[in-house]
């Protein structure tokens, strides 16, 4: 196949469009459809890579997948179909002068619908949390199911993933059913199913996925991948209306510290992270370590218990102050904390709180307390460090964002409001409801994402079981700030995926 000459063909094939003011998207996804067919090995795959980026540039138009590329996924062709869905979904180079694609394939339920028609279907199984959710593109949550697995937490003191994975596989089915029924709707209503495909624990993200598809597949619906923490960074967009780009997000939870500069949609900017316990473990190691109940979450329990104690009664160390950057580290915190408890020769399996007397109690509160006031002040002075980072890249900011399951924390809030008040922002903070996980952040991000043209085609109605699915377990959100590199040594492992940042960057650059 002569690339070069097809090129010409398409040069000519484009004054015509121009002449006759046809749609050029009609003559990409020809063209590509034809073309996809044809790739019958590595090196015809990496030219495919260098001449697609070409064509969609030549005509300043969107691009959507075709439907040809999934079909190439059961013709044992799987890894190149992989290769190129991951690295053309996100190629979203627009022309002004003409709408998003209207029509997304021949197989496709329909067209795409003005944000507000929209209705999106979005699943969360990343960690511990089976949930769904229906969200109308105007902001209207239609319905919300969760289903907690508390219970596995307390008995086997954390998350198990295989544990978990199971757990996620009894309930998928009934969770995502009860969302639509809650929502006086049927699958052919929906506009299209997102679903988080990273990061989180790989046996969790499957059950997610796999029923995601397999009701996109059944009702011939488009289907869109979320990042896990960028779903929690835009959250707060489906109630604060006034919360445009770019703004700066503190992301806190059991598993992540971020803090980010949302620029754009898809294009986000990290100024630090966990280099490695994140603030929520932390929370919930303490709370094991103090013998709470952990049924309604070990941060909450904590959270509680510290209304009863001195904040100074136990001298603990601000972690990193002798770093000058926006990255977090809990571990150390955590050991202090663990010395502090085993002082007390408190056996909690003999004695949990709730069996104390009131000396005892009082000194694990001292202990609560002035654990929460130190892991916080560890916020603050990263936060307040990343704004004055924040106000030379994006000196129009508005707003602080804090989102997770830690931003629920009363505390956290009082203490981070302090610091916006003194840097003249605004702090936005999600309902407590929408800070854990939930699919209510799955289905929204995918509205936004969704009108953007921003998907994946319909997947096979009758998808093989041993289809490769496209999970990111290690996905990093943005690109590094380069300011906030840290001398700090890291306790986590190297990167699996390139950031979501990076491919639409990389794609749309082409």
């Amino acid at each position: 196949m002569k690339w070069a000459g097809l090129l010409c063909l398409l040069d000519w094939i484009g004054n015509l469009y121009m002449t006759c003011h046809l749609h050029s998207q009609s003559i990409i996804c020809i063209t590509i459809n034809y073309l996809a067919w044809r790739i019958i090995d590595e090196a015809m795959a990496s030219s495919f890579f260098t001449f697609i980026p070409c064509v969609v540039r030549h005509f300043k138009t969107s691009f959507v997948i075709p439907s040809s590329l999934q079909t190439l996924a059961s013709t044992g062709k799987r890894q190149h179909c992989i290769r190129m869905r991951r690295h053309l979904s996100s190629l979203t180079v627009e022309n002004p002068h003409f709408k998003p694609l209207s029509v997304i394939s021949s197989s496709s339920s329909g067209s795409i619908a003005s944000k507000e028609d929209s209705i999106i279907l979005g699943i969360e199984t990343s960690c511990d949390d089976t949930a769904a959710a229906v969200v109308r593109g105007d902001g209207v949550i239609l319905s919300q199911v969760v289903s907690s697995q508390a219970d596995l937490l307390e008995r086997y003191g954390g998350v198990d993933p295989k544990m978990a994975g199971e757990a996620h596989s009894l309930v998928i089915d009934q969770v995502v059913e009860q969302a639509i029924q809650n929502a006086n709707l049927t699958e052919n209503s929906l506009s299209a199913v997102s679903v988080t495909i990273g990061p989180g624990l790989s046996l969790c993200l499957r059950v997610g996925v796999r029923k995601a598809r397999s009701v996109a597949g059944k009702f011939g619906l488009p289907i869109i991948g979320i990042h896990h923490m960028e779903a929690h960074a835009l959250i707060a967009r489906i109630f604060e209306r006034d919360l445009h780009f770019p703004f700066l997000v503190l992301l806190v939870s059991g598993g992540h510290n971020l803090i980010i500069v949302a620029r754009d949609l898809g294009h986000y900017i990290q100024l630090g992270t966990t280099i490695d316990d994140a603030i929520g473990e932390a929370y919930d190691k303490t709370a094991r370590l103090l013998g709470l109940d952990l049924r309604n979450g070990g941060g909450p329990a904590l959270e509680q218990l510290a209304l009863e104690g001195d904040a100074y009664a136990i001298k603990f160390s601000i972690p990193m102050k002798q770093y000058k950057d926006c990255n977090f580290s809990y571990a150390g915190l955590k050991t202090q904390t663990k010395k502090a408890i085993e002082k007390m020769n408190v056996n909690i399996d003999n004695c949990p709180i709730s069996q104390a007397d009131s000396k005892e109690r009082k000194s694990r509160a001292d202990i609560a307390a002035s654990f929460q006031r130190v892991a916080v002040l560890h916020l603050e002075d990263r936060v307040e460090r990343a704004i004055e980072w924040t106000m030379d890249i994006e000196p129009s900011i508005k707003h602080l964002v804090i989102s997770g399951g830690v931003a629920s924390n009363q505390y956290v809030r009082e203490r981070l409001d302090l610091i916006a008040n003194k840097k003249h922002l605004q702090l936005i903070c999600p309902p407590p409801s929408l800070c854990t996980d939930n699919g209510v952040m799955v289905a929204w991000t995918g509205i936004e994402h969704f009108c953007l043209g921003r998907f994946e085609p319909p997947p096979p109605a009758n998808e093989p079981e041993d289809y490769m699915l496209d999970l990111r377990p290690r996905w990093p959100l943005g690109e590094e700030y380069i300011r906030g590199r840290s001398d700090a040594p890291s306790l986590k492992r190297a990167r699996v995926h390139p950031s979501l940042t990076s491919i639409i960057q990389a794609s749309s650059q082409h």
